[in-house]
This record gives structure tokens, sequence and C-alpha cells, in this order.
């Protein structure tokens, strides 16, 4: 198995066609298929259907496929780990960020790291970790950083805590439920909720089943910020999201408080990366930049509190 099959494999997956890819990789048509037969040889399976409309993969196929990014990424990391090693300063840093680090700790780690590595290219996506969890497995991230999830023992990501954080109700400007002090006062409105759970209800119900409440009615998921600030700007829906959001440009303009008396926690943030790889050195500093940013603000916390 040679890494030119390799990445011949994955340019005709991403370009749905043995024509494409081979324009892609600039190759000729029969070149590319006679290597794709080789290697179909070589692992005795049948990687592709080839129908009227072009190729497509088979289940066999699909698999080989995870473990052929893989083998890319970590081919593309081990290169750019010994150039960086060497001293050079570029290559690609890829990172998945949820909204928090993205408003609170970002813009810090941003103007440290291009001062570092101005010749990386960034790759930077605005998710969740369920959305980043495959992609840190078959290595097209470096790390994820957002609220922590829940990973069984033994799993083969490690999760470093970077700070514990909490949670405000927030509306719309004029909102007839804006005066409420009480998560009881707030039961019978209709709630938009992110994806940071695999499932909806997890996010809000043990929160509300704790004050002896009953569950939240959720009306709407939202997989973006841009959905988020739209939906509860321009409707009666309430959401809950963490304190950094009450700070936001985006929002700080469009969206009210309001101060329920019940503490509402929400998941720390964290790092996130393979147990079993080891990071770039840029991807390493980036890390360090996001823990230096999460000091900073840990630091202001600590001054901003009241005194004795």
């Amino acid at each position: 198995m040679k890494l030119s099959q390799i990445r011949q494999l994955l340019a005709i997956a991403d370009k749905g066609s043995v024509r494409a890819a081979a324009r892609h990789l600039d190759v000729s048509q029969p070149q590319l298929t006679r290597s794709m037969q080789e290697l179909e040889h070589e692992l005795g399976v049948t990687l592709f259907e080839r129908g009227a409309r072009g190729v497509a993969l088979t289940a066999i196929g699909l698999r080989f496929l995870d473990r052929a990014k893989t083998i890319n990424s970590e081919v593309r990391r081990a290169q750019e780990e010994i150039a960086q090693l060497r001293g050079d300063t570029a290559g690609t840093l890829q990172v998945c960020m949820s909204t928090v680090p993205h408003i609170a700790l970002y813009p810090y780690a941003l103007r440290e790291f291009r001062l570092r590595y101005p010749d990386v290219m960034m790759d930077l996506r605005d998710g969740v970790f369920p959305t980043a969890e495959p992609m840190l497995r078959n290595g097209m991230l470096d790390c994820y950083v957002g609220p922590a999830p829940a990973l069984p023992a033994g799993s083969d990501l490690v999760v470093e805590k970077l700070f514990d954080n909490t949670r405000v109700v927030m509306c719309r400007r004029g909102h007839p439920l804006s005066a409420a002090t009480s998560l009881a006062q707030l039961k019978d409105a209709e709630w938009a909720t992110t994806s940071v759970t695999h499932k909806a209800y997890e996010e809000l119900g043990p929160l509300f089943a704790q004050h002896g409440l009953p569950p939240p009615r959720l009306v709407m998921r939202a997989h973006s910020a841009l959905t988020y600030v739209t939906s509860i700007a321009y409707s009666d829906l309430l959401t809950m999201l963490p304190v950094q959001w009450a700070d936001f440009d985006v929002t700080r303009d469009a969206l009210d408080i309001i101060k329920v008396k019940e503490v509402l926690p929400a998941a720390p943030i964290c790092i996130v990366r393979r147990a079993d790889l080891p990071l770039t050195p840029a991807a390493e500093y980036f890390c360090d930049m996001i823990r230096r940013a999460s000091a900073h603000l840990l630091q202001a916390r600590a001054a901003a509190r009241p005194g004795p």
C-alpha cells in the first residue's frame, strides 16, 4: 500500500468521481483507475462500486476511508512536526471551538499565535463536541475547545479542564417575562437549546427537575450562534447560555438577561485531544495560548468579585 494510493482514494471520495479526482491530482484517469484496482487487489476487497453515474464507496470502502483519513492526517502532522522542530513557522492548525472560547479566549490566543507562527494556515471550525468528536478520532482535528464532554473511562481522548462556567437566561428586548426572578416564573415559556449534547432534554431538563419544576418546553435546537441570536431576538423563545454571551458584542445590544435567583451551572470549558498522539509544536503553542487566556479570564473574575 502506497501513501499516494491513500491520497488518491481520499480525492475520489472528496470529488465524487474518478474523472474529477484525476483532474484534481493532475494524473490521467486510466492511471488513477489502475492504482485503485491495485489497492483493491492488495487488500482483497472491493472499495468502489462502479455505476453509470460514477463510483461510490462500498461499506468496506467507507470503513477504509476513515482509516485513510487518519493515515493522511498523521503523515501530514508528522511532516509538519519535524519541520516546526527545525524552526519552520509553516504548517496547518485544525481546531474546533464552541462560542464561549471564541468570545472569551480566542482573541488573545489568535494574536499571540500569529506572532509566533505567522505562516501556519489556520483551519478553524465553530461547533461543539458532538460535531468535533469524529474528526478528533480520525485525526482531522488537532484539538477541540469548548464544553467538556462526558467520556467513558479509558477513552482515547484526553480532557483538560480550563475553567468552570455558569449560564444566564436570555430573551429579546421587551420580552413579557423579562422581569421574572425565578425559573418557576419561566416554566410555561418556550425554549431554544444548543447542540452541546446529543439529546436536547439533557441540557435543561435536569436543572428544572432539580428545582422541582416540570420539564421545559423545548421547541427549537440551534446549531449556530447566528441561529440562536436571530431566533431569540425575533421571538418569545428563551434560552440559557454561558455567561460570556452577555458580554458578546453580537448579543449585548440585542438580548436581555432574565436575572433569576437560581444558580445556573454550565459545563466546564476544556481542551480535548487524542491521548495517543502528540500535538505538533504549532498546535501545542495554540493550546498554551488558550491556557494563558483562561488564566487571564480567571484572574479578571477574581478581581471583579466583591470583597468581604
